[in-house]
């Protein structure tokens, strides 16, 4: 999956959560914390394996679920302590959302190691061939645009563009948190007090 899609599919579980929990969009920084959250695997593992050659693929330490289970309650148990719970939920949310989306998108495709991808060390991948990283984004973005004109599995298509249209609806509903407002944009509570100011003004 892409980066674009782990972000998506990672808001659209943690906003309506948000939401049901806390009766209000994500703020800012959950925003952020999730964003972040939602890329940490490939951030770790596709440089160690592709840049280092550290690893011999890109599915080890941050796809791994007996990694990104522990890290989880270790986030949100520090997080919690400086009083940024709602950040460290949002990392964690979006940390296992990643692997979440990885499996689905395998089985999807009948990957053969659709599950084996996020078991590592007790399972492990084929290694991969060593290139360049801008050869290897390439060649994986060509293979994703034939797929794409390619399959008959129409539904998948329109799952993952409902995906990202969904995600980026909900995000312009939660008023687009994690992205500085211009200062000409008010929110309703400003709009309604500087109304009444505007009234009492008017009525001396």
């Amino acid at each position: 999956m892409w980066p674009w899609g782990h972000l998506a599919l990672g808001y659209l579980l943690y906003s309506p959560a948000v939401r049901l929990l806390r009766r209000r969009g994500p703020s800012a920084a959950g925003a952020l914390a999730l964003a972040l959250g939602t890329q940490f695997p490939d951030l770790l593992d596709k440089p160690l394996a592709w840049v280092l050659g550290v690893t011999s693929q890109g599915y080890t330490v941050g796809h791994s679920v007996f990694v990104a289970v522990p890290l989880a309650v270790l986030v949100v148990s520090l997080a919690a302590r400086y009083d940024r719970t709602e950040a460290g939920l949002a990392f964690a949310v979006g940390h296992l959302s990643h692997l979440l989306g990885d499996v689905l998108f395998g089985v999807a495709l009948r990957n053969p190691y659709a599950i084996e991808r996020v078991l590592w060390p007790v399972a492990a991948l084929p290694a991969g061939e060593q290139r360049a990283v801008t050869g290897r984004v390439l060649e994986y973005a060509v293979e994703w645009a034939e797929y794409l004109l390619a399959t008959d599995q129409g539904w998948l298509v329109a799952l993952y563009v409902g995906t990202l249209l969904g995600a980026f609806c909900l995000w312009l509903v939660d008023g687009v948190p994690g992205v500085p407002r211009p200062s000409w944009v008010r929110d309703d509570g400003a709009a309604g007090r500087h109304g009444e100011e505007r009234t009492d003004d008017q009525s001396r």
